[in-house]
């Protein structure tokens, strides 16, 4: 009984080892990450303008900030600005509070502030510089960040991901050759990264007296990264 099931054992073994060792080499593989660029000049923007008012009431801190904000609206469709690129993003009331030395009294309430602000796409950039410029002029005092994006980006983008495969593959034809083997056919392929609008600069107040404002673009990068598996001969 003992030697029946031993020889039954050791046919089984013989049989499925090939198969194992064929396994083995199917899962032979080479994994490499490739990076693709293309860089292009903005063609649009997004700013966020704001109006922040105070008084000594609430109604009328409300009142100032909003025939600011009005004629700041008024001056955006004046411009060519369409209703679609205006969005109001923000608006809030809050009471001013004087706490009096070492802040040990009860607190008064001295005042209220009243912002508002509003997101605008900019979709002439040659028209950023004045239109800051005029919106400032208008009533707008706060000027919450640029942003500057690409508008039709899908085009460069495909670019990017053909460069990106050509990366990966490059470089896993050079560990090919140094290690001596061959790529076999892609087993996997995965993309990562992707255009990213870059993130608008920091909030800062704008004098009511400034000048023109100088815009510059410059260039943006359109990245995709790429994730490869190849099968190795």
């Amino acid at each position: 009984m003992l030697t029946r099931l031993f020889a039954a054992l050791t046919a089984a073994t013989l049989l499925f080892t090939p198969a194992l060792a064929d396994e083995a080499k199917l899962n032979r593989t080479i994994s490499i990450t490739g990076t693709g660029e293309v860089r292009a000049v903005p063609d649009m923007a997004t700013i966020t303008l704001g109006v922040m008012s105070n008084a000594l009431t609430a109604q009328e801190a409300l009142a100032a900030n909003t025939k600011a904000m009005t004629d700041v609206m008024a001056l955006l469709k004046q411009q060519g600005i369409e209703d679609r690129d205006i969005a109001t993003s923000n608006f809030n009331i809050s009471p001013r509070y004087d706490y009096g030395q070492g802040g040990t009294q009860q607190p008064k309430v001295t005042g209220y502030d009243v912002s508002n602000t509003v997101t605008v796409t900019v979709r002439k950039i040659a028209a950023l510089g004045d239109l800051l410029d005029k919106a400032v002029t208008a009533g707008s005092n706060q000027v919450y960040g640029i942003a500057f994006s690409v508008s039709k980006p899908d085009a460069m983008l495909d670019t990017a991901r053909q460069n990106a495969v050509a990366d990966a593959r490059h470089k896993a034809e050079i560990y090919a050759t140094a290690g001596g083997f061959t790529l076999g056919d892609i087993v996997s392929l995965s993309e990562g990264g992707g255009y990213r609008p870059p993130m608008p600069m920091m909030k800062s107040a704008m004098a009511a007296d400034a000048a023109a404002v100088p815009v510059a673009q410059g260039e943006q990068a359109l990245t995709i990264d790429v994730s490869i598996v190849w099968s190795i001969k």
